[in-house]
C-alpha cells in the first residue's frame, strides 16, 4: 500500500494533481482546500489512500494525517464512497468537517456534491461518537474559515494520531491545550492531561 507521496506538483487538473516522485507521475485526487493551497512546482507531501474498484484504481491525497483518518471514517459509513468522502472534505478544513459531524450539522454535510440529507444524517449517526467533542458549538461556519482551537494542518494532532491515538481521543486531548504553544509543548501537555 502507498502510505504517502513526497514530490513536486507538475500538473493541476480540475479534481486532482500530478505529483512527480523521482520521475514517476502519480495522479492524486485531493480536496478543494488542498487544491487551492498548492501551486505548480511546489514540493509537497500527501498522505494517501489507495482505492481499488472493479473498474479501476484511484489514489486520494491528504495534506494531514487527520484528514486521511477522517476520510477513512467517512468511507466506513454504508453508502459513502471515496468520491462522496472527498466531496465532504472539500466543504472546509478537516476540523470544520469533524466539528460539523460532532455538532450534528446535517445541513453542512449535505452541501457536499452527491450527498443528500439522508446520507448526511447517516454519517452523523455513525460517526458522531467517533469524531470527538466539538471544538466549537453551533452551525459550522462558511467554507474555509478556520476552527477556533485546532487548525487545518495541526502538527500536534497529526503527531498524536501517528502515536496511535484515534481521532476522537487526539482531538479531546488537545481540546484544552493552548493552540498558540509550540507543537512539542502541545503534545507534552496533551499526553500529560490524558
Amino acid at each position: 500500500m502507498i502510505a504517502h507521496l513526497s514530490g513536486i506538483i507538475t500538473e493541476k487538473l480540475p479534481a486532482s494533481v500530478i505529483i512527480d516522485v523521482h520521475g514517476i507521475g502519480y495522479e492524486v485526487i485531493i480536496s478543494t482546500p488542498d487544491a487551492e493551497r498548492i501551486n505548480l512546482e511546489d514540493q509537497i507531501k500527501f498522505y494517501t489512500y489507495h482505492a481499488v474498484r472493479d473498474t479501476g484504481e484511484d489514489l486520494y491525497g491528504f495534506s494531514s494525517l487527520a484528514a486521511k483518518k477522517l476520510f477513512e471514517m467517512l468511507i466506513s459509513v454504508n453508502g459513502v464512497g471515496p468520491k462522496a468522502a472527498i466531496a465532504i472534505l472539500s466543504l472546509g478544513t478537516p476540523e470544520e468537517v469533524r466539528n460539523a459531524i460532532a455538532n450534528t450539522d446535517a445541513a453542512f454535510i449535505s452541501k457536499a456534491s452527491g450527498v443528500g440529507k439522508k446520507s448526511a444524517e447517516r454519517i452523523i449517526v455513525d460517526l458522531r461518537d467517533k469524531v470527538g467533542i466539538p471544538s466549537h458549538y453551533g452551525a459550522t461556519e462558511t467554507k474555509f474559515s478556520l476552527a477556533n482551537t485546532i487548525g487545518p494542518e495541526d502538527e500536534a494532532l497529526d503527531a498524536l494520531i501517528a502515536l496511535g491515538f484515534p481521532l476522537k481521543d487526539a482531538s479531546a486531548a488537545l481540546a484544552n491545550v493552548d493552540p498558540n504553544l509550540s507543537t512539542e509543548e502541545r503534545i507534552k501537555l496533551a499526553l500529560k492531561n490524558r
